[in-house]
């Protein structure tokens, strides 16, 4: 049985912005990717909303520190073939941090965590798959507006940022954006089907990682 932890945010969670609930479970991308490498992987959910790559929010009534809890979560999952790692939107909210930069420095300390792990006797290290989540675009919707319109730019170089990042740490790298697109809804979710086009998306690279 080999293992995937997916570690994310809202995106990873299943927000949905058209019934301001959570998706159904079977329209998740990581189910959907579940559903298509079949039987013999196991997909961990690990998605919180709000959470940041490496930064603090201090409004939060838990922690969305991602630096924070991500070395809990390896040791709860261990052993894990392969580490997908899908953060940066919630980076670019106004007073969290606000750059493509920033974003990309908090998900290089994360594959760092990772690769720096005590993974303990007999455990083999994971690969690490960097996913950049599609583009945020401008809304009309006055709170998340209000949050994101001004990092639209910033949220535009995410892509390729994180490319180079995960050329230079030894990653794997995806672009959600080539499959997907956020709702005008609120400007970073997704609709069902754009949800479940990720999961499409990451399954031949997963698999290929994976060696099946």
């Amino acid at each position: 049985m080999k293992t995937v932890l997916a570690y994310g945010d809202s995106l990873t969670w299943g927000y949905d912005p058209v019934h301001l609930g959570r998706h159904a479970h079977e329209d998740r991308w990581t189910s959907v990717l579940q559903k298509a490498l079949g039987h013999g992987v196991r997909v961990i959910a690990e998605g919180l909303n709000g959470r940041t790559t490496a930064y603090d929010d201090h409004l939060a009534d838990c922690e969305r520190n991602g630096a924070k809890v991500l070395p809990t979560v390896l040791a709860t999952h261990k052993p894990i073939d392969l580490v997908i790692i899908m953060l940066g939107t919630n980076d670019l909210k106004r007073g969290i941090q606000g750059t493509a930069i920033g974003a990309t420095s908090g998900v290089k300390r994360l594959v760092t965590l990772v690769q720096k792990h005590d993974w303990g006797f007999g455990f083999e290290d994971p690969e690490v798959l960097i996913v950049a989540p599609p583009p945020i675009r401008e809304t009309a919707n006055s709170v998340f507006g209000a949050m994101f319109n001004h990092s639209v730019g910033e949220g535009s170089m995410l892509a390729s940022m994180y490319r180079d990042a995960a050329d230079e740490a030894g990653c794997a790298f995806f672009d959600a954006g080539s499959v997907a697109e956020t709702t005008p809804l609120d400007g970073i979710h997704l609709d069902t089907e754009n949800t479940r086009a990720i999961g499409r998306g990451l399954e031949p690279i997963v698999r290929m990682m994976l060696g099946l």
